[in-house]
């Protein structure tokens, strides 16, 4: 502690110091270097001038100790021509800071190289600086700077190449040198690098690392022979070690094919630059749509749950974004705020022309659908922003490769603005072709697990099938069934989701009218009659769409409704799909649906007036809330694959193997195949090895022998 203390103490005493020298000089119009004295090994040298610095210059030279007293002569202002730059800096009132640059470059002279902006020698610049400060014509301070500055291992013909070419590994391993670390530099002590120049070799001649090629450096394996010594070595070590010369190393024996490698921009934190879009010949689905000055063609979209006013539009993938930004003030540029010359650019159609954009306004009529509350402030004046970008919808007309034409509705209002909004913009682009949206397929040929369901609407006057989805339930914000959205059935994903209903004691005296609503609620959900076997349905083929079959709700007793309850009400739809795997396409399974069921599960909603709090029955304003869900369960068909058995295979299990411990047909082993003991080739062999053994014994045996010399008597 008391070495800390004292450590402390001398800082703080230098710092007093310094500054009261500085106060010192200032008042006497003395100024003095600091350091006065300065060792240096870089191409540059920063140091202060402390004191009233008004009216100074600084002045450098080269100086050298006599031959005779070996002192320096005293401080000159001759300015005098060195290879070293000055430049000053005022920091406050009383410092100047100056800096010394070398003005050379610090690699080494080639062999052939005779130019004078080189380092002839390892040790390049090797002098003594003096810097004076010079009031006119005569010294007040100097400084003397001990410079030794060694040359730069660069190779003579380092370029700015950015590409890295790998040689062909095939015939020239990666590892060749492995100790060469710096691309385009000398490694020190690394006498494999190609990048070293004979001078630059010399300086480190007998030092090389150690390895193959003067550089390999990785521990060799436990299993080489040269690596035990006879101390620590096992008595088994000299019959199973590996003899093995250094240089077969397993990092030198990478075959890969060499290749150019451009480098990749690392992560940043910078909003990137969109590249230049590639020339449109034709437009594919999913490329780009480019305007007819080569930028994209964007629309504010969600990117990353962030909303991004200049997203591209793809083509023939529809967009519906919605956008929340806070609303403080009017704004005054896109996209809040837009003009007819915000529109006015035209679009490639993709067929060597060009369309324009047509561009329609509409009133909002209720601004409750894009406004939600904020704070108010009463200390501010009321603002009131007009003609106010609410909404976009575009509409592309598309035909082939190309786009036809280009529609879009932009959605305007009034806002008055006392304090904060919420304000929610649209976005929306569809692709039409006719009349009709373009929408994805759902597989090809078959489902695929996380697409939509397809389902249909056969239109009478046309034949043709409307697409359309089945849906579930999907909750937002307070959760009731008024402002809850909608989502699509996804194939081969179970689900179960619902909303809230409230209901209240005027609702409980009309029962009927209560089940009504709620089956219209759950009714919406599926308003398709078919739906498409497989992901890529023909809209003109009945044969590829099939019935969706609705299960009535029948209740099993005479609907009895009392005060406050209702029954038989259709909480509750469940969606049933039974699918069937038909085949592989490129390993991939390709799903077909057999079936479609829509079935109701009925209930009793009764209001809550137990627990001594009877308002609510008899409120006719108070409300309950009962739920309303809806889930989709997906069924796998399993493949049968064995033939149909008989009748004879159903009702007679006496010598089916499977269900019996005994097995009768096993008698007959070997020259049946229901014994799976052993193989059948051992079984039949053993099996004519016993009948052989069999037969000897009768043959030689005493039976055979009578019977042979009765018939010799006879």
């Amino acid at each position: 502690m008391a070495n800390t203390g004292a450590f402390f103490s001398s800082i703080s005493g230098r710092a007093s110091f310094l500054l009261f020298f500085v106060c010192f000089a200032r008042s006497q119009n003395i100024v003095v270097f600091q350091p006065s004295f300065l060792i240096s090994n870089g191409p540059q040298i920063s140091a202060f001038l402390l004191g009233n610095a008004s009216g100074i210059s600084l002045n450098l030279r080269t100086v050298s100790a006599s031959n005779t007293t070996g002192s320096i002569g005293p401080a000159s202002c001759i300015t005098e021509a060195t290879r070293w730059a000055l430049t000053t800096e005022q920091m406050g009132k009383s410092a100047v800071r100056f800096h010394l640059t070398l003005n050379q470059s610090l690699h080494s002279c080639g062999e052939n190289e005779t130019t004078a902006n080189c380092c002839p020698k390892p040790l390049c610049v090797l002098e003594t600086l003096q810097v004076s400060a010079c009031a006119g014509s005569t010294p007040q301070a100097s400084m003397l700077i001990q410079v030794a500055v060694n040359a730069r291992l660069l190779p003579p013909n380092a370029g700015s190449d950015n590409k890295t070419v790998f040689p062909n590994q095939v015939y020239q391993p990666l590892g060749v040198c492995p100790c060469d670390l710096t691309s385009r530099a000398c490694d020190a002590r690394c006498c494999c690098d190609q990048d070293c120049s004979n001078k630059d070799l010399k300086l480190f001649t007998s030092h090389c690392l150690q390895g193959p090629f003067g550089g390999q450096v990785s521990p060799l394996p436990d299993y080489q022979c040269s690596v035990q010594s006879a101390e620590n070595s096992p008595d088994w070590f000299p019959f199973l070690c590996v003899t093995s010369p250094p240089e077969n190393n397993p990092y030198l024996g990478l075959f890969y094919q060499g290749d150019t490698i451009a480098p990749r921009p690392g992560p940043s934190f910078q909003t990137p630059v969109l590249s230049a879009p590639v020339p449109v010949g034709i437009y594919i689905q999913g490329s780009p749509v480019v305007t007819s000055d080569n930028k994209y063609f964007t629309i504010p979209q969600m990117v990353l749950g962030r909303c991004i006013n200049g997203a591209p539009v793809a083509f023939l993938q529809n967009i519906k974004v919605e956008c929340v930004t806070p609303f403080r003030s009017c704004p005054t540029g896109p996209p809040l705020q837009t003009q007819q010359k915000d529109f006015s650019s035209e679009v490639l159609d993709g067929q060597g022309g060009a369309v324009k954009v047509n561009l329609t306004d509409d009133e909002a009529p209720d601004l409750t659908l894009f406004l939600s509350s904020g704070q108010v402030d009463f200390t501010s004046e009321m603002l009131v922003c007009e003609n106010v970008t609410l909404a976009l919808d575009y509409k592309f007309y598309w035909k082939g490769n190309g786009i036809t034409s280009i529609s879009v509705t932009r959605t305007v209002g009034t806002i008055v603005l006392n304090g904060s909004l919420a304000l929610t913009t649209r976005y929306s682009a569809v692709f039409l072709n006719g009349d009709a949206v373009a929408e994805p397929n759902s597989g090809n040929p078959g489902y695929q697990v996380g697409r939509p369901v397809i389902a249909g609407i056969l239109d009478n006057n046309t034949d043709l099938m409307q697409r359309t989805l089945i849906n579930l339930w999907k909750p937002v914000g307070d959760g009731l069934c008024s402002s809850a959205n909608v989502k699509p059935v996804m194939f081969g994903e179970n689900s179960t989701s619902g909303c809230l209903l409230p209901v209240g004691q005027r609702n409980m005296s009309q029962c009927d009218l209560l089940r009504a609503t709620v089956a219209d609620l759950q009714a919406a959900l599926t308003t398709a009659t078919y739906v498409a076997q497989r992901g890529n349905p023909d809209l003109t083929a009945m044969t590829d769409w099939l019935n969706i079959s609705f299960v009535t709700t029948n209740s099993s007793s005479a609907t009895v409704d009392a005060a406050g309850v209702c029954g038989d009400i259709p909480s509750h739809q469940h969606i049933s799909v039974w699918s069937l795997t038909t085949s592989l396409v490129d390993g991939v399974p390709q799903r077909e649906i057999q079936a479609l069921e829509v079935s109701y599960s009925i209930s009793t909603w009764a209001l809550d007036c137990g627990g001594g709090d009877v308002s609510l029955c008899e409120d006719p304003e108070g409300s309950q809330l009962f739920p309303i869900t809806s889930s989709v369960t997906f069924i796998d068909i399993p493949i049968n694959a064995g033939p149909a058995k008989n009748r004879f295979q159903i009702n007679f299990t006496e010598y089916d193997c499977n269900r019996n411990d005994v097995c009768w047909p096993e008698l007959a082993l070997p020259f049946t195949r229901y014994y799976t003991g052993e193989p059948y080739s051992q079984s039949l062999a053993k099996g004519m090895i016993l009948v052989f053994m069999f037969l000897t014994a009768a043959v030689l045996g005493t039976p055979w022998r009578q019977i042979r010399q009765a018939w010799r008597n006879v």
